[in-house]
């Protein structure tokens, strides 16, 4: 008996720097994208340039330089920082030999492999098929290799030499169940919205630390990993504010610099839960250098989304890690740690706070003759406690806000 152990895949990153963004800290991201896909990063390539080389990006010179580095470092893959066309990646993969994916492929491998629900797997396979269609011809090994490596994984690998027919009849056919997928989870929030549940949807950067504070919070059990995209499908769960009253926390997925367009329209579905929610927890790892960045990174795709009227409280998450003077927090904003729980108190209290009140907490003494107000108030809000009296029935409840005016002459200092 022999096991066969699978080693990750050696990765050069590569990018050209022709000054549109900031290519070190973009490729350092590019880093941790293929991490968190399981490969092993020998080496990182940056060409200064002018403009990029319409053939390869980045120019035969260079061309010749990563194949010296490859060929020391026995590499298997170029990972490139752009969205490279059909004929760049057979370019390349024909000069250097190696197989090549850009920036999108590895975040839709990524995606592949995370993604549990139905709907989250019928968003990737519908975002792989969008991205490959236009690269039919002449992607080169990426279309002939089996599923194996990072950027194959997925749907269909041995079968993407298909007719472009029968790809825009999957499109379709996917497009459709998605819909359908989104009509059903558009009754389900109906159905918050009559029953008079708010809710708030954590939203931020990847890795900013939002499953772990869905975790802290309600006990979710979310997969929590010091990864990109460790979070793919959302997840919805019941949290208690201090005030008494009671809202869905939904966890989405991670936002993330230059996020193709395609990729945020085939994850329509999964961002609704931002554009629907009450209220945004806008979660910022504070003890990144980048956290301005990242911050506006998910400022522009909440613009994108239409999201950018939702009220926001913005969570500085991981201040336990700032070796400097803890900042100032102003009323939407909040600092706190969801690993050690630092702040969480005082999160919940700014929620509250910044939330509409649909629900109000107060003390009514109900006169027997209208008990019936008491079950109204049960159905639609929630007694704490119930106290029999002489003169009636003395009650701590939450009460709609819809029926507060059926109750206004009932209310008694506690």
């Amino acid at each position: 008996m022999t096991e066969n152990e699978i080693k990750p895949q050696r990765a050069i990153l590569v990018a050209a720097d022709c000054g549109e963004w900031d290519a070190e800290v973009s490729i350092d991201e590019l880093e941790e994208l293929a991490k968190s896909a399981g490969a092993e990063v020998i080496a990182k390539v940056i060409q200064v340039r002018r403009d990029y080389d319409r053939a390869t990006i980045i120019g035969r010179g260079k061309i010749d330089e990563i194949k010296e580095i490859a060929e020391a470092n026995d590499a298997d893959i170029l990972i490139f920082d752009h969205e490279l066309t059909a004929a760049n990646i057979r370019n390349l993969e024909e000069a250097t030999g190696l197989g090549v994916i850009d920036r999108t492929m590895l975040i839709l491998d990524i995606f592949a492999a995370r993604a549990q629900t139905r709907a989250g797997r019928l968003q990737v396979e519908l975002a792989q098929y969008k991205y490959r269609l236009p690269r039919l011809e002449g992607m080169g090994k990426n279309l002939s290799r089996l599923g194996g490596g990072i950027g194959t994984r997925g749907p269909g690998e041995s079968k993407l030499e298909s007719d472009r027919r029968h790809i825009r009849r999957r499109i379709e056919t996917l497009e459709r169940k998605l819909e359908e997928l989104s009509a059903n989870r558009e009754l389900i929030r109906s159905r918050r919205k009559k029953e008079g549940i708010i809710t708030a949807a954590i939203i931020g950067y990847t890795n900013a630390g939002k499953s772990t504070l869905l975790n802290r919070l309600t006990n979710a059990g979310v997969l929590s990993e010091d990864k990109l995209f460790a979070t793919l499908d959302p997840t919805a769960r019941s949290l208690e504010l201090p005030d008494g009253r009671s809202i869905m926390l939904v966890d989405t997925v991670g936002f993330v610099r230059r996020l193709p367009h395609h990729l945020v329209e085939a994850f329509k579905s999964t961002l609704e839960e931002t554009v629907q929610a009450d209220i945004l927890l806008n979660v910022c790892d504070i003890s990144s250098g980048e956290a301005d960045s990242q911050t506006e990174v998910t400022r522009e795709l909440l613009r994108s989304l239409k999201a950018d009227k939702s009220p926001v409280l913005n969570v500085l998450n991981k201040c336990d890690l700032l070796d400097c003077e803890l900042p100032i927090c102003t009323d939407d904003c909040v600092l706190i740690s969801a690993a050690t729980g630092y702040g969480i108190d005082e999160m919940l209290k700014k929620l509250a706070k910044i939330l509409p009140p649909s629900q109000i907490r107060t003390n009514l003494l109900i006169p027997y003759s209208a008990g019936g107000l008491s079950a109204e108030i049960r159905e639609s809000g929630k007694i704490f406690t119930e106290e029999f009296t002489e003169n009636g029935t003395l009650i701590d409840a939450l009460v709609d806000v819809k029926i507060l005016h059926k109750v206004e002459k009932y209310q008694v200092m506690p």
